[in-house]
């Protein structure tokens, strides 16, 4: 895992300084991505130059230094991820007379690929986390590729004259007169979602690379628009499941070939010359990873918990199980409110944009936890967004069937029906019928969740209008000012929507929005900041493309989820020590902001520094944060997002 920045300005106009010189500042803001090895290349008559921090993980040795040039000379790559499959790539490439390997490292491996076969199709051939800058000296063009679900990140865009490229956004803002210049825009759907969508970044002007994607830009036309390219596109992926479901396959056979495919991705991501070990949080995805980790090695495989105090909170015990099952070398730590809060100050420098997932919190802790044994850490995420685990594949085709035969004035009527019962009344009608209802439906029963269902009916134009959001959204309008507004679309791809697959239609969405922009951006960044390299299995794109031929049966069955991977997981840890409510990744906010965290949100929250800084109208705001601090509502969502803008702000 490593990071790189770089630029292309064929004027020059970085005040006079040197191509070289202005990348090799802009990539030292990455050092926390690539501690143990710096390197900078330039093409000054082009103007292009890029930096590189590295972080190594295969072939220690200084022959896998970057940027790196290839045998041939033609091109010069630098390169964040890895290839997994490197090791059968090179035995293939050395079959076909291309020798002169100088090294062990799959940086080697990807340049030769290219050599070979050229960018597009050897892209197509890797398997692996990946995002890499490639410039091409003979042709004079930057080709800038991301892997296929975004586990990697990669920004660009211009400023000035120059084209700016790297892996996080505060290299960007290293380079001289970057303008920081916050985009109104995608306040809203910030706002409502929690992190900012694909390609858009929290600044005019720069953006994102769109996942399984390739970007070119030639030197001597460095001022036009570049437009995405897809090598792989989650869309077909989905549509050629559609066409070829596994609904004549024997489940015996099913879980067969699932097995098969963990256990291979599994074992490809062990390969490391630095020591390893993995995420364990006793749930269904980290326990299948670590079970088919423990049963390829030779070894205890170290695995990492944080725990809780909170027992509501609390997933540590749960792992504690399953490590003492698969005999695993386990390693937990209990955090007090204080030490997780602790963190607080330190995310605007981690995200460099606002970001509002709080389990950013934990993932963090844990990282920082499994960086004092590790280099590398595996880790489970993935298999809700493909096995269909999350609550609202399953509630929410059915609150489709209710509502969507309804006419809209239909469908505000109820609304309105729903609200007029304060959430009190909601609670106690939910108190009084909570024992006949499952215990899921139970634990999601409130009057607060009623009141933002009332907002669904009344908003939704079809399932994907925010069935997902159900658990968290901005009751109502955005609170914005100026010229913020809502943009009319966020998801990424061009998948034609079956109505009739409510299902498939709400997993999509969250594999090409939800999983890169939220989950991975989360899993990178707080990795990332202590040096540690996080893998994910789950999400080899042979798994991917597998796991959209189920069919609903193998995903959703007895009302749980996950049908198909509960059953290669069952051959290795008992029902027993698995089946339980899903629990999430999640910290007290609601009880923070009430109590410990209460001064430091009411600074941030002041109504005339809202209203001076001129992003959001203060008086919805202030008006939740008052019901919140009262316990009439739970807004723990909608005000962390606000306050997580508002601690960027203040500190970049």
């Amino acid at each position: 895992m490593c990071g790189f920045a770089g630029l292309l300005d064929s004027s020059q106009s970085a005040q006079g300084e040197a191509p070289v010189d202005v990348a090799q500042r802009m990539v030292r803001t990455l050092r926390h991505r690539g501690p143990d090895d710096e390197g900078t290349w330039s093409d000054p008559e082009a103007g292009f130059g890029v930096g590189f921090r590295r972080l190594s993980i295969v072939d220690l040795s200084p022959l896998g230094h970057q940027p790196m040039e290839s045998v041939g000379g033609r091109y010069v790559l630098a390169f964040n991820g890895e290839i997994y499959n490197h090791r059968s790539l090179r035995r293939d490439l050395e079959a076909r007379g291309r020798g002169g390997f100088r090294g062990n490292s799959d940086t080697e491996v990807l340049l030769q690929a290219i050599e070979l076969w050229g960018l597009e199709d050897a892209v197509r051939r890797f398997v692996g986390m990946f995002a890499f800058a490639l410039w091409d000296r003979r042709e004079r063009r930057l080709h800038l590729v991301r892997d296929r679900v975004g586990e990697k990140p990669l920004y660009y865009g211009r400023s000035g004259s120059a084209f700016l490229f790297g892996s996080e956004l505060k290299a960007l803002r290293a380079y001289p007169g970057f303008n920081a210049e916050v985009d109104r825009e995608i306040l809203a759907p910030y706002l409502q979602f929690g992190y900012i969508p694909a390609p858009f970044s929290i600044y005019k002007g720069i953006l994102k690379l769109i996942p399984g994607t390739i970007l070119t830009v030639t030197a001597d036309r460095a001022d036009g628009e570049p437009t995405p390219i897809p090598y792989w596109s989650a869309a077909r992926v989905v549509e050629a499941g559609r066409a070829d479901r596994l609904d004549q396959m024997d489940e015996l056979g099913a879980v067969d070939q699932l097995e098969c495919l963990l256990r291979d991705a599994v074992g490809q991501q062990m390969v490391a010359d630095v020591p390893l070990g993995a995420f364990l949080s006793g749930g269904i995805d980290s326990s299948v990873v670590v079970a088919l980790m423990q049963a390829q090695s030779d070894r205890p495989v170290k695995t990492f918990t944080i725990g809780f105090h909170e027992k509501e909170f609390n997933e540590a015990l749960h792992a504690r199980l399953v490590a003492d099952h698969l005999g695993t070398e386990h390693t937990e730590l209990y955090v007090t409110p204080e030490e997780a809060m602790a963190v607080v100050p330190e995310l605007p420098a981690i995200y460099d944009e606002p970001f509002a997932d709080a389990s950013q919190i934990p993932t963090l802790l844990v990282s920082r936890l499994a960086r004092r044994d590790v280099t590398v850490s595996l880790s489970g995420d993935g298999g809700d967004e493909l096995f269909a685990g999350y609550p609202w594949y399953r509630w929410s085709p059915d609150v489709w069937k209710c509502i969507g035969w309804m006419p809209r004035a239909l469908r505000l009527a109820t609304a309105r029906a729903l609200i007029g019962l304060p959430t009190s009344t909601w609670d106690r009608i939910f108190g009084g019928v909570g024992r006949l209802l499952p215990s899921e439906v139970g634990r999601f029963a409130s009057g607060d969740r009623m009141h933002k269902l009332a907002l669904l009916v009344a908003k939704s134009n079809g399932p994907e209008d925010g069935c997902r959001n159900l658990l968290g959204q901005w009751g109502g309008a955005p609170p914005l000012l100026g010229e913020a507004k809502p943009r009319e679309s966020w998801v990424n791809g061009d998948l034609e929507p079956d109505r009739d697959d409510v299902l498939g239609l709400l997993m999509y969405i969250d594999l090409v929005d939800y999983l890169p922009d939220d989950i991975m951006t989360k899993v990178d960044r707080s990795s990332m900041a202590v040096s540690l390299e996080s893998r994910a299995p789950l999400l080899d794109h042979r798994i991917v493309e597998f796991a959209w031929r189920l069919p609903k049966s193998m995903r959703i069955r007895d009302g749980r989820g996950k049908w198909l991977l509960r059953q290669v997981l069952y051959r290795h840890v008992p029902a027993e020590l698995i089946d339980r409510p899903k629990m999430g990744f999640v910290v007290p906010i609601d009880s923070w902001l009430r109590g410990p965290l209460r001064e430091w949100a009411e600074a941030l929250l002041d109504e005339d520094r809202l209203r001076s800084e001129g992003f959001f109208d203060p008086v919805p705001i202030r008006r939740k944060w008052e019901e919140h601090l009262s316990g009439k509502r739970n807004w723990q969502h909608e005000l962390w997002r606000v306050l997580m803008f508002e601690t960027w702000l203040e500190a970049c």
